[in-house]
């Protein structure tokens, strides 16, 4: 199994075979820390503890201009959070950028032809029937183009 993950608080964790089918999708599990949302690493572990995946294939974040240092602080701890619990569950975890990953999936950067690309290629699923589903049609097509270009299972 082939986990991709949107990180962000607005993110999500998809699940797949290592054929590329689509086995589930959820949002980032969050939690609220002094006022503020945050990724809820219990949560985190449990979800990847109980379904014990192969690898992680993670989105490598970065500071974006314009993006408020506030804004750069928060997705750079979430992305410490999912690496941290990976790492403490022992699962082996990869990193790609959007540029690199999308380009070669054929994904464009707006979040909402991603979803409708996920829609095309899971007919039928309920996981991307929402406008904010977009995290988990971008971590869903991450962990895709992972297991058909990384691992070579078209």
């Amino acid at each position: 199994m082939i986990v991709g993950i949107d990180p962000g608080i607005s993110g999500a964790i998809a699940w797949l075979s290592d054929e590329g089918f689509l086995l589930s999708a959820m949002d980032m599990p969050t939690t609220v820390v002094n006022g503020k949302a945050k990724v809820n690493p219990h949560a985190l572990a449990s979800e990847l503890s109980f379904r014990k995946p192969k690898i992680v294939v993670l989105e490598e974040v970065g500071a974006r201009p314009g993006q408020g240092v506030s804004s750069m602080y928060n997705f750079g701890y979430s992305a410490g959070i999912l690496l941290g619990v990976c790492a403490g569950l022992g699962i082996p975890t990869v990193f790609y950028r959007p540029a690199v990953w999308k380009r070669q999936a054929g994904v464009p950067a707006d979040k909402n032809a991603a979803r409708q690309i996920a829609q095309h290629l899971w007919p039928g699923s309920p996981a991307f029937d929402r406008v904010k589903d977009h995290g988990r049609a971008e971590a869903a097509l991450l962990a895709r183009w992972y297991a058909t270009r990384v691992c070579g299972n078209d």
